[in-house]
């Protein structure tokens, strides 16, 4: 019984050292090398998109929290747009 035991114990882990070992030569193949810069790549594009998302939706709040403190989106006095655009119409004269 035991020498059984140590006969299974011995084709299970010369099975997983072959499977481990195909794997590690399945990725030195050029194949293998190809696919593994084309995930990094892909992987990096992600990275970067991600980057990009996030500094333009900070760019976009930053702008908000500016036009807030200085009042460029409040709405002109009546009196004020009058003259503006008599100002404008001028100036395309």
């Amino acid at each position: 019984m035991r020498r059984l035991f140590w006969l299974a114990m011995g084709i299970t882990i010369g099975a997983l050292v072959v499977r481990k070992l195909s794997r590690a030569a399945e990725k030195m193949t050029p194949a293998g090398i190809g696919g593994s810069i084309a995930e990094g790549l892909r992987e990096l594009a992600d990275a970067i998109g991600d980057f990009g998302a996030d500094v333009r939706a900070a760019m976009a709040e930053r702008e908000q929290e500016l036009r807030a403190g200085t009042g460029l989106d409040a709405p002109l006095p009546a009196g004020d747009a009058a003259a503006l655009r008599r100002g404008a119409h001028a100036a395309d004269s």
